[in-house]
């Protein structure tokens, strides 16, 4: 896909004919439920085809600490171990997919073009989509090759506390948590309500297909997002700003900036909040 800006853009969705069709893709089972137990299980009861199980919050993200939020970035090094062992190589096509929310396939997506992979896609509408299609489940481990992937990080942009405020001053942050968290109304995981002050309020599920299939299509999506193309992304803890970052991406718009550690950063470092809607 080449944008407006002249700018190159790996096209981030796939569906599952086209993912079917792929030859000898690398696919990653991240399903994840936030606060729950591991989905390995879920895995084991059935998965695609050569798919390879990867723990969302142990492999994709890092330790959490005192600060640095809920979901923070992985040790490079740890990442590309967990790929290589999973065969990510660096000519590898890699396919992603959760429950169909998109929510780990996205943070995963995001992950890989992080560390400087750009041919990674996320299987648009998860597992669901490829059973609607009348595709097969496998039911055993592959055993894939090791892979030669190298981690570069730094290869998408990314914000910390600071920059996040710096960007809210000058540019367009957005929150894309639902209204409610975002005026301070209701927060039911971090231990304090409001948001990031001048930050506005884009919901993420306002980016979601009309029938819950996945993301909205292209035109939606590049309607939605044209007026925003100098924003930069929040959530929770960098997660759904991720998958905000994957529809701006399938949209046809350069990946933005994601402040990936989040409200749960931000409030662990003590700074300021605001409540309400902003101006």
């Amino acid at each position: 896909m080449r944008t407006s800006d002249n700018l190159w853009i790996m096209r981030p969705l796939i569906g599952a004919d086209e993912a079917a069709g792929l030859a000898e893709p690398v696919v990653l089972d991240v399903r994840w439920t936030l606060g729950g137990p591991s989905r390995e299980s879920d895995y084991r009861e059935g998965h695609l085809p050569y798919a390879v199980w990867i723990d969302f919050d142990r492999d994709i993200c890092g330790p959490v600490r005192e600060t640095g939020g809920r979901h923070p970035l992985p040790d490079p090094d740890a990442l590309q171990a967990v790929l290589r062992a999973a065969g990510v190589s660096e000519d590898s096509t890699v396919v992603v997919y959760d429950d169909g929310d998109g929510m780990a396939a996205a943070r995963t997506w995001w992950t890989l073009r992080w560390a400087g992979h750009e041919d990674v896609r996320v299987l648009d509408g998860g597992i669901d989509a490829w059973i609607g299609a009348g595709y097969p489940l496998a039911y055993t481990d592959p055993e894939p090759e090791s892979g030669d992937i190298t981690v570069r990080p730094g290869a998408l942009p990314v914000l910390d506390a600071e920059a996040a405020a710096a960007w809210a001053e000058r540019n367009e942050l957005v929150d894309v948590r639902t209204p409610e968290r975002y005026r301070g109304e209701n927060e039911p995981v971090d231990p304090v309500a409001g948001h990031i002050p001048g930050a506005v309020n884009l919901p993420l599920s306002d980016d979601n297909a009309p029938d819950g299939s996945g993301l909205a299509d292209t035109e939606a999506l590049r309607g939605r997002y044209e007026g925003h193309r100098e924003a930069a992304f929040y959530c929770g803890s960098g997660v759904g700003a991720a998958r905000a970052a994957l529809a701006f991406t399938a949209a046809g718009l350069p990946t933005p900036p994601v402040y990936i550690g989040s409200w749960s950063d931000w409030v662990s470092r003590g700074r300021e909040v605001a409540t309400g809607e902003e101006r």
